[in-house]
């Protein structure tokens, strides 16, 4: 196992000092939030820059919710990973500010009697959107959780109709260098841009899997990924391609991007497993975005009962 010196580890991930020590009050209720539309409804897409979002009140909680003290939004939209903006954490929500997500066009593709292109609204018409809390897991060894507001995968797959021959389902995200400061670069470019992602079709069925629109009960943010997102909390972050303008139904299974870039250091399926590390950084334990000390990361990130089956017989050491 190879693990990084301090001395090694670039800044983007690193936590700041005042990340730690400068902490607000943590929210005080571990439930989803008010003011969510009514069922069938859709929460329009993307919030230009953080505001005050209110306060969640409490609710029981939902078959899919964690019990787990969310994470707070200050945290959730001044911490992430959006390379299109930016290497260091803290770029997304700077330079994300100018991002349009309306309007918004997704076009479908691929093995599907549906294909076409859709508006936001027409893609998720008549879906009903669920508040879900999940625990979310970085590659980079942190997490954080996250009220989610969105509609189910499934949903939206069923209403495209692929056909029985699609084992697959890729995801695109937006090329627009005008909005995207480093996909202006020519040179030293951190990714091949589009940002490509994929799941097996079961993967996507699951009824974990989830097409982001909000989160704490606000349209989805710029620096999260407006004004639709995909969200697997059973996988690593990476997976979560943001900006979704392509949805790709085929029988061949996708090569992510990240896959792409770096083989050796980023499979496939991007399974939470602790015990496959990171060729550069141990994936046994995590830090909870405002926590000290870090906690053992959780197989399947605590999703287990959820997922397990999907991967029953697979070499999950290999199928990483």
């Amino acid at each position: 196992m190879l693990i990084q010196r301090a001395s090694d580890i670039p800044s983007s991930e690193i936590t700041s000092e005042n990340l730690y020590h400068n902490r607000r009050e943590f929210i005080k209720t571990a439930s989803a939030v008010l003011g969510i539309a009514a069922a069938g409804t859709i929460i329009p897409g993307g919030a230009p820059v953080v505001g005050a979002f209110a306060e969640p009140q409490a609710k029981k909680p939902g078959a899919y919710d964690t019990t787990e003290k969310p994470t707070p939004l200050e945290d959730i939209t001044t911490y992430n990973n959006y390379y299109e903006f930016g290497i260091d954490k803290s770029d997304p929500a700077k330079n994300s500010r100018n991002f349009k997500p309306k309007p918004w066009t997704v076009k479908v593709e691929g093995m599907c009697s549906k294909p076409g292109t859709y508006s936001f609204d027409d893609l998720l018409k008549g879906l009903t959107v669920e508040d879900r809390i999940y625990r979310m897991r970085c590659v980079e060894a942190w997490s954080m959780v996250i009220p989610w507001q969105g509609i189910p995968l499934a949903d939206v797959i069923k209403k495209l109709e692929p056909t029985s021959s699609a084992k697959y389902v890729e995801f695109k995200t937006l090329v627009d260098p005008n909005q995207y400061p480093e996909q202006r670069r020519s040179f030293f470019k951190v990714l091949d841009w589009p940002y490509f992602e994929g799941l097996r079709m079961d993967e996507a069925t699951n009824p974990l899997a989830l097409f982001a629109t909000g989160i704490y009960g606000k349209p989805l943010p710029n620096q999260n990924g407006a004004p639709l997102r995909l969200v697997t909390p059973w996988k690593y972050g990476f997976k979560g391609v943001k900006a979704i303008v392509n949805i790709r139904f085929t029988d061949k299974q996708p090569v992510n991007t990240w896959q792409q870039q770096a083989a050796q250091e980023y499979g496939f399926y991007a399974n939470v497993n602790p015990n496959v590390d990171h060729p550069r950084w141990t994936q046994a334990r995590e830090r909870r975005i405002g926590e000290f000390f870090k906690r053992p990361t959780q197989m399947f990130n605590g999703y287990g009962e959820q997922v397990a089956q999907m991967y029953a017989g697979m070499d999950l050491r290999k199928n990483y």
